[in-house]
């Protein structure tokens, strides 16, 4: 089983920058394939950003490609949100999530995670 917590959410100024982070604990955190989603009021929880486990590979959301960034550190403990000119619109309650083997198709989808983290606020006025 693993644990998720999440951190560094708040409220920015339109076109401000927060960092989220995502903890685990769980020895296999390392191996699981980590998501960022996010969810605001009325609306369904989305897809944001991803880092696969085996390939290393990055995946983003085209609401967030170029302003988002996902990372992790060396011992795949932790994984990063940078987010850069934040816009009202991404106003949200953010996720973390590992899943185990999701591949390139499930990476994206909440569907195929089974290990969630509380979700951290974040707020962008404008």
């Amino acid at each position: 089983q693993v644990q998720l917590a999440e951190s560094g959410g708040g409220l920015v100024q339109a076109g401000g920058s927060l960092r989220l982070s995502c903890a685990a604990s769980g020895r296999t955190f390392r191996t699981y394939d980590k998501g960022w989603f996010r969810q605001a009021p009325g609306k369904e929880r989305e897809f944001v950003a991803a880092i696969s486990w085996r390939s290393g590979s990055t995946y983003y959301a085209d609401s967030v490609k170029g302003r988002f960034t996902v990372s992790r550190d060396n011992a795949w403990n932790t994984v990063d949100l940078q987010m850069n000119s934040l816009k009202p619109e991404d106003t949200a309650v953010y996720y973390c999530a590992a899943g185990y083997g999701l591949g390139a198709m499930g990476i994206t989808n909440p569907r195929k995670y089974d290990n969630w983290g509380q979700g951290t606020q974040v707020t962008v006025s404008s």
